[in-house]
């Protein structure tokens, strides 16, 4: 399954969510969490920080171990 990243970048908008604030959160660089929320790479710190902000589930494309812990 393909990230929906325009529909991240949607929510984000709608909340006023900044890529930066979410990568700051993460502990990591804006460009790492840009590039994870195109689909470009899987920093599980950035999909963290995308989950722990609310943002569905369904729409990250989470690895297999990420998504193994959301169903836990």
């Amino acid at each position: 399954m393909k990230r929906a990243s325009t529909k991240i970048k949607g929510w984000m908008a709608e909340r006023r969510i900044s890529v930066i604030a979410l990568a700051r959160v993460a502990g990591i660089k804006r460009e790492t969490m840009s590039d994870t929320i195109w689909d470009r790479r899987n920093n599980r710190d950035a999909l963290q920080a995308l989950i722990n902000a609310g943002c569905p589930v369904k729409w990250l494309a989470l690895p297999a171990d990420m998504k193994s812990k959301q169903a836990a």
